[in-house]
């Protein structure tokens, strides 16, 4: 079975088509903080999709994106979504 990080990147691979993805495990961040489920993590991409959408359409289409992960395996999700050519 696929681990968390590889299930985030495929779903964003697939939906998105990135130019570039990071994807970090923030869990360690957060040991000891009393929570259920998924874990912590953070994800800068870059993608042509992004181009001319504010940052909350961004955001929305990422959780489209990652669908039941986000009640099932992802607990916290920090996101960077940028179009090519912004600075973060």
């Amino acid at each position: 079975m696929n681990t968390p990080v590889e299930q985030l990147r495929q779903r964003l691979e697939t939906a998105f088509h990135p130019l570039q993805l990071e994807i970090r495990d923030d869990g360690t961040r957060h040991a000891g903080h009393a929570h259920e489920g998924g874990g912590h993590y953070s994800v800068r991409i870059v993608a042509p999709a992004f181009a001319a959408q504010p940052p909350l359409q961004r955001h929305r289409m990422i959780y489209a994106a990652l669908g039941k992960l986000l009640q099932t395996e992802i607990h916290a999700l920090s996101i960077k979504a940028l179009a090519p050519g912004e600075s973060p």
